[in-house]
């Protein structure tokens, strides 16, 4: 598959051409890009998938939600239904997408809204009675067409854009540049333990972005599982045989944490946002206690055979290092954009 992909070397190119001369024309203003007076705040990668862009949109909400009527704004990936649309909560996956569907599941409390054109969505919100103080854009990075305020931009710790190509070699979305436009770059997943040694040397393998804006972060498991009915003890869960039901771009770091307790358990891996077909629901009818994570779980709760256990095990983000400078660097800024 690697030499396949370099084979195609020289589409990548073409593409990372043609990207560069589409930032440059939404940089030099040739190009339409759209402003707003309140905070917008950006989450987004370089990459394809699996950087973590959820649970940061969830630290950013318990860190907000207090002071401010927020609002998280989602294309809804994969999604069967188009245009506007404001979550209730009462939806399925397959009308809002997991993720969104999550967001409102976890925060009931704070708006919730689906619009594959951004812009369109901004006004639509803005337009609301209970129109928010604070905008989240979820997975915006590369929609030029609107302009945040504030970016967050996400690397993995074992995969940094700069070790990355862009697609189809690679796994970048644009090429390597595109970091100037990020406030703030969150290495995450990085291993709880990650020394200050290893903190600088990826500092200084970063381009295009300020150290002092460089930040670790690293996902933290729940000690329980939860399920429609409740909550359980996690190390009194895998003392009963379970199968892992995993539909997210890389599986590895939820495997290697529940190997921690046990190693003897099956695993059933499916692709990112994976939209599951009735046989493939019928097969994962058959096992008789599942666990999954939470953004599956809004896939497949009540989709599986009655009798079935389904669980899920809830993340969060930590930020590792100097966690008062990045939430003050936030919460600045939405504070200084409110006033002008």
């Amino acid at each position: 598959m690697k030499i396949l992909r370099w084979l195609l070397l020289p589409f990548s190119l073409l593409y990372s051409l043609i990207l560069t001369l589409r930032n440059l024309c939404y940089n030099k203003g040739w190009f339409t890009s759209t402003n707003f007076d309140l905070p917008i705040i950006c989450v987004g990668n370089l990459s394809v998938g699996g950087t973590g862009k959820s649970p940061m949109i969830e630290y950013l909400v318990r860190l907000l939600q207090k002071d401010y009527q927020l609002a998280i704004l989602s294309r809804g990936y994969k999604r069967k239904t188009s245009g506007f649309y404001e979550l209730t909560g009462n939806e399925t996956a397959k009308m809002v997408g997991d993720e969104p569907l999550q967001f409102k599941s976890k925060f009931d409390d704070i708006i919730v809204a689906v619009d594959e054109q951004r812009v369109r969505g901004v006004q639509t919100l803005l337009n609301l009675s209970h129109s928010p103080q604070v905008i989240l854009l979820d997975d915006a990075f590369q929609h030029r067409k609107i302009s945040p305020s504030f970016t967050i931009l996400l690397t993995k710790h074992n995969e940094l854009y700069v070790d990355d190509f862009v697609l189809p070699t690679g796994n970048l979305r644009e090429p390597r540049s595109g970091v100037t436009r990020a406030d703030i770059v969150v290495i995450t997943k990085c291993p709880n333990n990650i020394s200050n040694h290893d903190m600088r040397r990826v500092k200084d393998r970063l381009t295009g972005i300020a150290h002092d804006r460089i930040f670790f972060s690293a996902i933290q498991y729940d000690q329980s599982v939860f399920s429609s009915k409740g909550q359980t003890d996690l190390v009194k869960f895998v003392k009963t045989p379970f199968t892992l039901v995993t539909g997210i771009a890389d599986p590895s770091s939820l495997i290697n944490k529940l190997r921690t307790y046990l190693n003897d358990f099956e695993v059933l891996s499916f692709p990112d946002h994976h939209n599951f077909t009735a046989r493939e629901l019928a097969m994962l009818s058959s096992y008789s206690r599942i666990l999954t994570t939470e953004k599956d779980f809004t896939r497949l709760n009540g989709y599986l055979a009655q009798g079935v256990e389904l669980y899920y095990l809830p993340i969060t983000s930590i930020i590792l290092d100097d966690e008062r400078t990045f939430n003050e660097l936030i919460t600045n800024h939405i504070n200084e954009k409110r006033r002008i």
